[in-house]
């Protein structure tokens, strides 16, 4: 019986949202056109989950076959089965997962594309169809839930079906079914889903956390397999949002630098290496966890598994990869915890001060680059004491070396 039609066909969702539901539950659609579907298709949507990795200090290597994918349907080639979706009775819930670029408004789609190109298009479409088809039944709403790694991805979906709504002309009845019958929900999602080269079998960590910004009573209208999924319905989505930029972003930022000065290739072997080790200990607990305001408790709990999952031996994360536009990274997930320091302590934070000085030689720049407003957003050299204190760092780190430094 489906219940849930699922806009996107990669290894995260496949391994997370697919893995989680009942047999034959799901139908996935594409949400982009071209190739895809076809290796979902080779194996008649059965494949397994191989769960690899360290799980409360124990090693995990299981693999989970998973059969919740009842079909799977390319809208830009089975368009009128692909609004035929929005007739089943019992459907409940539409998950996504199309990429932070995924949840865009575009201005070029029509109501009368078959079917529009963007995403909330498509799903503007999909609802509109519903609607039309159970004439504006209250009862037939979907739970929307997107699991796109954006800030409010639910309210910004939303917004993009409300200027669609606008942009169509559709009917004031209509909007309003949507506003009131279709809520859309913020979440977060945690998982690394390396993928592999099996096509029948996708390689996840142990670890999952599905935040959703929801009344637990929407856990109802999941066909969950059991009830023992870390979900967790909260009144706010932000502080756990906060949390995993700040306590697994925000030290791979930091280590990735380092690590990388210190001639590392991969994250397990910053976490295994004695003096890196002891930095990225330092990073996260000293200077990064106090400034997540969620109880302690549950901070170092949550830490603890960051660090099984930096030292999966199953996961081979290059620090070259996550070094990838790495000033906008520690923009985004250190610097607030450095100002952070600075406001509540009078402090500069010598662990994060440090992975500054690192990622800026990464990046091939000097301490100039701290008045860079484009690059920041400010001009950091006003923090008292940051522009001399990374000086000295990229000086000691260019003649003494990283690990002297340590």
């Amino acid at each position: 019986m489906v219940k849930i039609i699922q806009f996107g066909e990669g290894n995260f969702l496949r391994a997370f949202v697919d893995w989680m539901m009942t047999p034959d539950s799901v139908v996935v659609v594409k949400p982009r056109p071209g190739k895809g579907l076809e290796r979902l298709l080779a194996c008649n949507c059965r494949y397994s989950v191989g769960l690899q990795g360290i799980d409360k200090g124990e090693t995990v290597n299981v693999v989970e076959p998973v059969d919740s994918i009842a079909g799977a349907i390319n809208p830009y080639e089975q368009h009128d089965e692909y609004l035929r979706l929005a007739e089943l009775p019992d459907l409940k819930v539409v998950v996504s997962n199309t990429t932070e670029a995924g949840i865009q408004y575009d201005a070029s789609c029509l109501f009368t594309d078959k079917p529009a190109l963007s995403y909330p298009g498509k799903l503007t479409q999909l609802l509109y169809h519903r609607w039309q088809h159970f004439q504006g039944d209250k009862s037939r709403g979907l739970v929307i839930l997107p699991c796109e790694l954006i800030f409010h991805n639910g309210k910004v979906l939303r917004e993009c079906v409300g200027k669609y709504i606008d942009q169509w002309q559709l009917q004031p009845e209509f909007r309003q079914w949507v506003e009131e019958c279709c809520p859309f929900y913020n979440t977060l999602v945690d998982r690394i889903v390396p993928g592999g080269d099996d096509p029948q079998v996708v390689k996840a960590e142990p670890y999952h956390l599905w935040v959703i910004e929801a009344p637990e009573s929407v856990k109802s209208v999941l066909p969950l397999r059991r009830d023992d999924f870390n979900i967790l319905f909260a009144d706010d989505e932000q502080p756990y949002h906060q949390r995993k930029v700040t306590l697994l972003n925000g030290p791979h930022t930091a280590l990735s630098a380092v690590g990388h000065l210190a001639g590392l290739e991969t994250v397990r072997d910053c976490m295994l290496h004695p003096q890196v080790g002891q930095y990225v200990e330092r990073v996260m607990m000293d200077e990064l966890l106090p400034t997540v305001p969620l109880p302690e408790t549950e901070l170092v709990a949550f830490a603890q598994s960051i660090k099984e999952r930096f030292l999966n031996p199953y996961v081979h994360h290059l620090l070259t990869s996550i070094m990838l536009n790495n000033l906008a990274k520690y923009r985004t997930r250190d610097l607030p915890s450095l100002h952070w320091h600075v406001d509540n302590r009078g402090v500069l934070p010598e662990a994060l001060t440090l992975a500054l000085a690192a990622n800026l030689i990464c990046a091939d720049k000097t301490a100039d680059a701290l008045a860079d407003i484009d690059i920041w957003g400010e001009d950091l050299t006003a923090i008292p004491n940051l522009k001399s204190v990374v000086e000295e760092y990229i000086n000691r780190i260019n003649s003494e070396g990283i690990l002297s430094l340590l």
